[in-house]
């Protein structure tokens, strides 16, 4: 086959949303050799169920992989039928014999061959997507193990709240990336077979046989019914694809946000994140990147829930609408596991930094500690509204140091001593996640 044609193949954009290893594995080049074994595919197994003549099948087989095709042609041929497995069809078949032709494509519907090339698509790109979110959670889990004592602000709504440990922070990070690792793995990526109307009547007595002989030269699940119409499988590969991609953009904006010049709890070892114009900057630009990308992927997901809805038994334009969205949602989901890959194997983590941060109230991340030290002698309420209207000055504040010492006060306000269960929690997140 010619090199692709396709944007997804070096344009402007690429190297930066279209980064790591996935974006080869949908490309027009690898569709292509998709829609290619699929139909190499289905001569072997109609050659194993006795419907086509074992030496036809393998001379399908070999020119399938001979076979030199430029998918812009593809494509633009590809306007007659409303899909470019008809024009491949018919290059395929002149390549061989008029007898031995006959075996090319026999019995199948367009879409039985670009349903399972997209399957086909999406098993293979699963594999290094797979690699990088993993290769992300362990070096989370790397973090999590080092870090679990030290302290950091736990912040909410953007403000710091109580003192957590960085080491707790990322063993979060790992259950969300292993946890879309676990859910991505398991979806199961099926064939399609079943003819014009999803029957397998062109097959005779053999169709059913048909069936599991295609998927398994595959690889691929073998369908309990024909699934033309029957969306839920896509949809649930954009599900695992999006819930992927939003584990991955939360690790990515958490390191961005850590990043910042005014918090500086963490950075990005090595060259880049420079600026065109501002030679001091230093930006975290792997997970921005990374960000980036997984941006993308909600509203691909929502397009294609949106062709769920298909006629009958073979849609009027359902499952063209999947072609460009699936693709270009396994791309952004593949860059971003590449880049925030990237990100946590370069960061650098500035424990001094945060401990310097956790200062920065001059005690106010512990109100809630002094709070409940003073809760037995002045109630509840009376506690609350002292501490609050202290804020800034709780060692200091006479209503405080009235009842307690300061010896206590020093250890109330200490955040390496109020952290609650997070070295355990630690534990049972790398218990969890096997590490």
């Amino acid at each position: 086959m010619k090199p692709s044609s396709s944007p997804s193949d070096g344009g402007l954009f690429d190297g930066v949303l279209a980064a790591g290893p996935v974006r080869v594995e949908v490309s027009d080049a690898a569709w292509l050799r998709a829609l290619l074994d699929a139909e190499a595919a289905l001569a072997r197994a109609q050659a194993r169920v006795g419907l086509v003549e074992a030496a036809d099948a393998d001379a399908v087989v070999a020119a399938c992989a001979r076979l030199t095709v430029d998918p812009g042609d593809v494509g633009a041929q590809a306007t007659g039928a409303g899909n470019p497995v008809v024009p491949l069809v018919a290059r395929l078949r002149a390549a061989l014999p008029p007898a031995t032709a006959q075996a090319v494509h026999r019995g199948a519907t367009s879409q039985d061959i670009m349903d399972s090339a997209a399957m086909l698509v999406a098993h293979r790109a699963r594999v290094p997507l797979l690699a990088d979110l993993s290769a992300a959670a362990d070096r989370a889990a790397a973090l999590a193990a080092t870090h679990r004592h030290t302290p950091v602000a736990g912040r909410t709504l953007l403000q710091q709240a109580l003192p957590t440990t960085f080491g707790l922070v990322a063993a979060g990070w790992l259950t969300g990336l292993d946890a879309a690792r676990r859910r991505l793995a398991a979806v199961p990526l099926a064939g399609q077979l079943g003819g014009g109307a999803g029957t397998l009547a062109a097959f005779g007595d053999a169709g059913l046989d048909l069936l599991a002989a295609y998927c398994a030269e595959l690889g691929l699940v073998e369908p309990v019914v024909p699934w033309h119409t029957e969306r839920g499988r896509v949809a649930d590969l954009a599900g695992a694809l999006g819930a992927t991609a939003g584990a991955l953009a939360k690790v990515a904006r958490d390191v961005v946000l850590y990043a910042q010049t005014e918090v500086g709890e963490v950075a990005e070892a090595g060259p880049g994140g420079g600026s065109s114009t501002l030679p001091h900057k230093r930006n975290p630009i792997r997970a921005v990147s990374a960000a980036a990308c997984a941006a993308q992927a909600p509203g691909l997901v929502a397009t294609l829930l949106a062709a769920m809805p298909q006629e009958h038994q073979r849609a009027a334009g359902g499952w063209h609408a999947e072609w460009r969205p699936l693709r270009a949602l396994i791309e952004s989901t593949g860059s971003a596991a590449h880049w925030l890959r990237a990100s946590l194997d370069a960061l650098e983590v500035d424990a001094a930094r945060m401990r310097a941060n956790l200062d920065l109230t001059g005690g106010d991340l512990l109100a809630e500690r002094v709070s409940a030290a003073l809760r037995p002698v002045l109630g509840a309420g009376a506690a609350h509204e002292v501490v609050r209207s202290a804020s800034g000055n709780l060692a200091g504040d006479p209503r405080i140091t009235a009842h307690l010492s300061p010896g206590e006060l020093v250890r109330l306000l200490d955040p390496a001593t109020y952290l609650g269960s997070a070295g355990e929690l630690i534990d049972r997140a790398l218990r969890a996640a096997g590490r």
